[in-house]
């Protein structure tokens, strides 16, 4: 008795670029259902941050001169202090 054994059925060969073809277009479906689902800000908060953003850096940027300018204060006043002792 001779059986005879199928070879299981192979899909004809796509080629690679159908292939990343067809990843890349369902990358991209994907991503269109993930960025439904994204809550986005409104405009009022953006514009909220936005603010919040540039006051911190203004403020920030304020404090650091105030210091630099107290450090090259004492710095200036040590320096002339030296040059007074020893000349």
């Amino acid at each position: 008795m001779d059986v005879k054994r199928s070879e299981p059925h192979v899909a004809s060969a796509t080629p690679a670029r159908e292939s990343k073809t067809r990843r890349f277009f369902s990358f991209i479906q994907e991503l269109k259902e993930e960025l439904r689902k994204v809550s986005w800000t409104t405009k009022e908060e953006l514009t909220f941050a936005t603010k919040a953003v540039i006051g911190s850096i203004f403020v920030l940027g304020l404090s650091i001169y105030v210091v630099d300018l107290f450090i090259k204060g004492i710095l200036d006043f040590i320096s002339l202090a030296v040059r007074y002792m020893f000349g």
